[in-house]
């Protein structure tokens, strides 16, 4: 006889946080067999879907003793679990994924009852798309964003282990990154120095903001650009970064063509340069960029707990100007941004986007300078015509 799986209680280590993707798992799972949530590790994927679906039954894909009954008999593994039922790291046992769509093929119209995660995106993408294809939706959480919590700030980012205890923020991400380095990084590609590929995480991090140059990496590392270019592929398949192409619409100019990259975590961009508190990212050299790219994680959070893609660009040309992010917003409009980590907005800060706003032709625009100060010190007042001065907070507001 096949023991059945079981439901067990639910116990998180960290206290839940409400999430915007909530609502879209819920109409995701009302309309397909199967729900896939990928995402980078520890970004909550699992707290999530146990409160959203607190009768499912669970299984862990990372249990050694889960992997081998899977290895040694799927058909048994399979016939032992309880629909619906929360398939964790799906990545680690591929296999299943052609014995979860027979079982749906055998039962099309029943809804919700395969919940699958995901750390790595891109080899199980590549699973789903040949063997689940129609059948589940995919959809992507990222860690915590403001939105979801005031606790979420450039220091901590939004990881939930580290919003939970944010005294012991130094020895959570030293973890990570251990963990991180030997699951999920090896997993994706072969890397032989751990040591050196520590190193580029570190100087990956004091590059946020700036555009990508893949020579700039390899020289100080000793390693290949095609190196340089396999781990920066790693990172980004495994939700690590963020790169941003520049925008390519013709605006009359000849553009420049490189990406910006930016840590999907600006908690952990700030571990990585030994940024630990307020007092020493105010004095960093690094304070910009981190502001800067901490504004590009929260509008792709926003983007993403709205079931949709990332559509985020930088607008910069060969004579130098350049604006932080373009933002498509509706049909023909765009949103240009630039982001100060200044808590008093001049109008001089607003020159590159006046001068961007009046070059666009085919468009409409919204130009917004977003500021790290307060609503009360400027209430969104305009700094020059045309360009408003606002909190991260009123920005979100106006791209929703």
């Amino acid at each position: 006889m096949v023991e059945k799986c079981k439901v067990l209680p639910y116990t998180s280590q960290v206290p839940y946080i409400e999430r915007s993707l909530a609502s879209n798992l819920l109409r995701a799972s009302k309309a397909f067999p199967a729900l896939l949530l990928t995402g980078p590790r520890q970004c909550g994927k699992t707290t999530l879907l146990r409160h959203v679906y607190p009768s499912a039954s669970y299984v862990l894909l990372e249990d050694p003793d889960v992997i081998s009954r899977v290895r040694s008999d799927p058909r048994a593994f399979m016939e032992a679990l309880r629909l619906p039922v929360i398939l964790d790291e799906i990545q680690n046992a591929p296999e299943l994924m052609n014995y979860v769509r027979a079982r749906i093929d055998a039962a099309p119209r029943k809804k919700g009852q395969w919940l699958l995660t995901g750390s790595q995106e891109a080899s199980l993408m590549q699973g789903v798309t040949e063997s689940m294809a129609g059948r589940a939706a995919i959809l992507h959480l990222l860690p915590v964003s403001t939105l979801e919590s005031s606790k979420v700030n450039v220091i901590r980012g939004g990881y939930p282990g580290v919003l939970a205890r944010p005294s012991a923020a130094d020895i959570w991400f030293r973890s990570y990154v251990q963990t991180y380095l030997e699951r999920d990084i090896r997993a994706v590609t072969a890397i032989r120095d751990l040591s050196t590929f520590r190193r580029f995480l570190a100087i990956l991090a004091s590059r946020v903001g700036g555009m990508l140059n893949r020579t700039d990496l390899a020289a100080p590392l000793g390693v290949s650009v095609p190196t340089i270019s396999e781990w920066l592929n790693a990172l980004e398949v495994t939700g690590q970064i963020l790169l941003i192409p520049p925008y390519f619409e013709n605006f009359g100019k000849r553009l420049v063509k490189t990406p910006k990259i930016y840590f999907v975590d600006s908690g952990l961009a700030c571990h990585l340069l030994g940024i630990d508190r307020n007092s020493a990212l105010q004095k960093s050299p690094f304070r910009g960029a981190l502001f800067e790219g901490f504004v590009a994680s929260e509008i792709a959070k926003q983007q993403v707990n709205r079931g949709g893609r990332v559509e985020l660009y930088y607008f910069r040309d060969q004579q130098g100007l350049e604006v932080d992010f373009v933002v498509p917003i509706k049909s023909q409009k765009l949103a240009l941004i630039e982001a100060k980590a200044t808590r008093t907005p001049t109008p001089g800060m607003a020159v590159s986007l006046r001068r961007l706003s009046e070059a666009v032709k085919g468009h409409a625009t919204t130009s917004m300078l977003v500021h790290s100060g307060s609503a009360d010190v400027v209430a969104g007042a305009a700094l020059v015509p045309g360009v408003t001065a606002l909190t991260l907070g009123e920005l979100l507001d106006k791209l929703a």
